[in-house]
């Protein structure tokens, strides 16, 4: 019981973004008018020739996949006559390769849960935290999942000794001072390099199941509060972020408690924000979590107001009621949807996992706190 409280198509991913879908987003007040050009970017004349364009890579037009094609490539042609300059166009030229790089890497390994591994790249070989982020990645690769870190030393280089270079990928930045990748990755087709902070950052989480955190400096507490802040707001999916350490270590005590005191103190985050993360003292303990988050939950969606979550088992009327009243505060109420949980069959329009049942309900889209304790009652029930 559940405790109170022409190309081939793609094999579907495990993670499947919270986001939901932009509606009715008025255009930019501040923006200037779009210049004259000799003819328009978006011009029919023009439309028809990226169709056509479209067609001749592979492409079928009309279908959505088309549409964002060809959205890309008018988006494009419409910065010839906005003037940008070339330092812009190389910024977004520069984005949208490495970006398009990355997914070509990670699309060679769907299946696989994977786990993005932060800390230090300073911390020394002989520290407990470097000891406890090599017995992780191994406990993870033991599990079946892939280790995702940024390829340098220290934390990183200690998250690809444990699963080893068969079941570790590199997400690197080119920085001045951290030029090479460590000895485990290095040379590897799973290696990629980043010119952009915010384009690696976005592989990591995207292609992540779950974060690990051990302790670091400015760049593991920029990766800490970005994948905390996505998850937050709802723009990530819900995913497990485990805060681990070696032996005897306090630093993510001293971070709780500075959570506590700085934000939660103050009404800065809600009280359920703080359950977003959890502090583990070995690493087995951090791996088991991991694991558990997935016993029963698969993953989440939005299909239009309504939060989609696909379930791996079918669960029981009166967990699933238990459920409706526990979390009633999470479910909008309106005129044409119940106000319960209900479980159900895929939503039309959906294309993957359709042999998932799901559980869906109209959310109010805040309180994402407690949509992880959801979960956690959700893994809780019997199937």
């Amino acid at each position: 019981m559940c405790p109170p409280m022409s190309a081939p198509s793609p094999a579907p991913k495990n993670r499947q973004e919270l986001d939901p879908p932009p509606s009715n987003i008025p255009a930019p007040v501040g923006a200037p008018p779009e210049p004259p050009a000799a003819r328009r970017a978006d011009d029919p004349t023009i439309a028809a020739k990226l169709d056509e364009l479209i067609s001749a890579v592979g492409g079928k037009p009309g279908t959505f996949d088309a549409k964002l094609v060809k959205d890309l490539l008018t988006t494009g042609l419409k910065l010839i006559p906005d003037g940008r300059d070339t330092g812009e166009l190389k910024l977004i030229a520069t984005a949208i390769k490495e970006l398009r790089y990355a997914y070509r890497v990670f699309g060679q390994y769907p299946e696989p849960h994977k786990v993005s591994i932060f800390g230090s790249a300073r911390t020394p070989a002989d520290h407990p935290d470097y000891a406890a982020a090599r017995e992780f990645g191994k406990l993870m690769k033991d599990a079946g999942w892939m280790v995702i870190t940024g390829a340098g030393n220290g934390i990183m280089k200690a998250g690809h000794e444990g699963p080893g270079r068969e079941a570790s990928f590199g997400v690197a930045i080119r920085l001045p001072f951290e030029t090479n990748a460590n000895e485990v990755i290095a040379g590897d087709e799973k290696l990629i390099h980043f010119r952009y902070f915010f384009t690696r950052k976005l592989m990591f989480l995207s292609q992540s199941e779950a974060v690990a955190l051990f302790p670091g400096g400015f760049g593991t507490m920029d990766e800490a509060f970005e994948s905390l802040t996505l998850i937050q707001t709802g723009k990530s999916s819900m995913i497990p972020i485990v805060l681990v350490e070696g032996e005897n270590q306090t630093y993510w005590e001293a971070f709780d408690d500075a959570m506590r005191k700085m934000l939660l103190a103050r009404n800065w985050i809600n009280p359920e924000d703080i359950n977003l993360y959890r502090i583990f003292k070995t690493p087995k303990e951090a791996a088991d979590h991991i694991v558990k988050f997935y016993h029963l939950y698969h993953s989440s969606r939005y299909v239009k107001d309504d939060l989609v979550i696909r379930i791996k088992k079918p669960l029981k009327q009166a967990d699933i009621d238990r459920l409706t009243d526990e979390f009633r505060i999470l479910i909008k109420t309106n005129s044409s949807s119940p106000a319960k949980i209900v479980q159900r069959g895929p939503f039309d329009g959906e294309d993957d996992h359709l042999d998932l049942p799901r559980l869906s309900f109209p959310h109010t889209r805040y309180k994402f706190g407690l949509i992880r304790q959801l979960i956690d009652r959700i893994n809780e029930c019997e199937a």
